[in-house]
């Protein structure tokens, strides 16, 4: 259940609204074209907010494990001296790659 109700559909104001909220420019046949397409997708999503979900408990995701979740472990890697064999202006003794400044 959604606290707030969603409009039954889109007028051809709310979209020239939403257009310049977005910095598009539309023409009219865009317009009428969007407003009955997200009219559409509001009708659908009426029809999803009817289905029974009664002892379905929330899911935060649908993947079971994400690859961030994996554990930390200690992998071979580049040394320094591989990891700085091709940088432009690499400090190889100071351990890092030089770049130009960007920032002030």
């Amino acid at each position: 259940m959604l606290a707030f109700d969603m409009p039954s559909a889109f007028t051809r104001e709310d979209v020239a609204q939403i257009a310049a909220l977005a910095n598009l420019e539309l023409d009219p046949s865009e317009i009428d074209l969007f407003a009955r397409q997200l009219g559409d997708i509001l009708t659908y999503a009426e029809e999803v907010q009817q289905v029974d979900t009664t002892g379905i408990p929330p899911t935060a995701s649908v993947v079971p494990c994400h690859a961030a979740d994996r554990r930390d472990e200690v992998r071979p890697s580049l040394n320094l001296a591989e990891a700085l064999g091709n940088a432009p202006d690499a400090a190889l003794g100071a351990g890092f790659f030089k770049v130009p400044r960007v920032i002030g």
